[in-house]
């Protein structure tokens, strides 16, 4: 049941919120940082001093703008109980955009600079796609079922939010177990901290505390903290607002043809990405505009990457997560500042060398699970199957980036002997390359399909089959690229699914109308 009070910019619940997007959107800035430094090699003055505080504005200008959008909701319904959409950095563009566009980039010029406008390149042309598709997102929604909507993203969450986090904390057990302890005790088990300070807030500062007594004690292995390490940190201190980069947004239109490969399909994935964040939002009983919500997040990308931001705002997962822990609009504002402080003084680097990583990771495991679990406790049971299915191509997807990791580490190429070596020991490479591209679509068909033939609406079902043939015939589904005729036998296969469905319903083939639907629920195999 809803609260009626008037609504408040901030109540003691925004607190524990704060502490938990805040975190979680630091330790993505601090993967940022680490892949701008390390891996690209960008220098520290374009790092710190150009991508970095256009970052931090674009994330403000995210978080203050959803935070309205939750006032004006709370406002409209009376309810003191709205909780603003979260806001952060996309964090498959991030990846994305430093493996797939700036690292070859890089690689053909060995030019930074030329590196970095590529990549401003690839987030203009998103920005245009989520906004142009916003207007067609409230179409497909209300066509979607909640299963295939939540389902997809649920394997998101558990392949790509939680697995990471879950690693982390039981190679460095000592502060991971501990600190995850602390988050499920107080956010899932209800205790309450002495003078409620925030279960965030205590993990974090419990596993600073045994990771530098660790290193203290001479074994800095358990937390990895070094003060020499830290002390070279503050030479980032300083300030810097970010500044136009118009035209090296246009300069990397150089490389227009190497980037509309990737732009496409990346575009559409934020649009359903952002789709399944506002109808998870709704599913927790805040029901925002799709349209607005989406075209919002298109103008800030657009607005950063103006100003020198290579990577894109998204409409976060985990709403119903920070509503859960008392989240409402205030949380929004304050994770909006925190961002710009840390982006604009160059406090990341120092972050960066204080916090370990590890005291932070139970709280992205906390919203994988989360996230997960919603798309089960939110739909009919009868769908669990369906969403299941949904969360198939996400964890292909996941096994198939541990395994080209591996490889690139180990300096091998992928030559069709190695992947018959893989496929006699059980690897099945290029399986979970087909499965795993385009996984959020893929998840999402193949879940709707799921959800109708369970509700033996076939013609429904076979209307989602055609559109995976038409997706996977132009590369959206199963394709590493975006084309004609990418992959036409997986496209043949779905064509023939729909029509087989829709022979189901015009041929008068019947079902056996002595089961009802909810049969298909925990039937053990013969």
């Amino acid at each position: 049941m809803h609260e009626t009070r008037t609504p408040s910019l901030w109540t003691p619940g925004d607190w524990n919120a704060l502490f938990g997007l805040g975190t979680n959107v630091l330790v993505n800035l601090l993967v940022m940082t680490g892949l701008l430094k390390f891996v690209v090699g960008l220098p520290d003055e374009l790092t710190f001093g150009r991508i970095l505080p256009a970052v931090g504005l674009m994330l403000f200008l995210g978080n203050m703008y959803y935070a309205w959008m939750g006032w004006k909701l709370a406002k409209k319904e009376g309810r003191a109980d709205v909780c603003a959409l979260p806001s952060g950095p996309s964090v498959p563009h991030m990846f994305i955009v430093v493996f797939v566009i700036m690292l070859p980039i890089l690689g053909r010029t060995n030019d930074p600079v030329k590196a970095w406008e590529a990549g401003l390149a690839w987030v203009f042309l998103q920005g245009f796609i989520l906004i142009g598709g916003s207007f067609v997102a409230p179409f497909i929604r209300r066509i979607t079922p909640r299963a295939a909507l939540l389902g997809t993203l649920a394997g998101v969450s558990i392949a790509f939010i939680a697995m990471r986090p879950a690693t982390e904390i039981f190679m460095t057990s000592i502060i991971g177990l501990t600190c995850l302890a602390i988050i499920l005790v107080s956010w899932f088990g209800g205790l309450k901290y002495p003078r409620g300070i925030p279960a965030g807030l205590v993990a974090i500062v419990v596993g600073m505390a045994i990771a530098w007594g660790a290193a203290a004690l001479g074994m800095p292995e358990i937390g990895g903290m070094s003060a020499a390490r830290l002390s070279e940190s503050f030479a980032n201190f300083g300030f810097s607002i970010p500044l136009p980069a118009l035209n090296h947004v246009f300069s990397g239109f150089e490389f227009l043809g190497f980037i509309l490969v990737t732009a496409i399909p990346f575009g559409v994935y934020d649009l359903v990405e952002a789709m399944d964040n506002v109808e998870s939002a709704e599913a927790a009983g805040d029901t925002y505009s799709t349209t607005e919500a989406i075209s919002a997040e298109g103008c800030i990308s657009l607005i950063g990457t103006l100003l020198g931001s290579p990577f894109a705002n998204a409409v976060y997962i985990g709403h119903p997560g920070w509503k859960s822990m008392g989240g409402r609009i205030g949380y929004s504002v304050g994770t909006g500042i925190f961002v710009l402080c840390l982006a604009w003084f160059g406090i990341l680097a120092v972050f960066l060398n204080l916090v370990p990583v590890v005291a932070i990771s139970p709280i992205l495991l906390y919203i994988g699970m989360l996230i997960g679990a919603q798309a089960f406790q939110t739909t009919p049971m009868k769908h669990a199957p369906a969403i299941v299915l949904g969360l198939v191509p996400h964890l292909a997807a996941w096994a198939k980036t541990l395994i080209d990791g591996a490889l690139g580490a180990a300096g091998a190429q992928v030559t069709p002997e190695l992947i018959a070596g893989m496929g006699q020991n059980g690897v099945l490479y290029e399986g979970l390359g087909v499965l795993g591209n385009g996984a959020i679509l893929t998840g999402l068909v193949l879940a709707a399909i799921g959800v109708f033939i369970i509700e033996r609406k076939y013609e429904w079902a076979a209307g989602f089959a055609g559109a995976g043939a038409i997706l996977t015939f132009f590369g959206f589904m199963h394709g590493p690229a975006v084309g004609i005729a990418v992959t036409p036998s997986i496209s043949l296969a779905y064509a023939i699914v729909a029509v087989f469905l829709v022979a189901c319903t015009r041929l008068g083939w019947t079902h056996d109308t002595e089961a009802e639907p909810e049969a298909v629920v925990a039937q053990p195999a013969e």
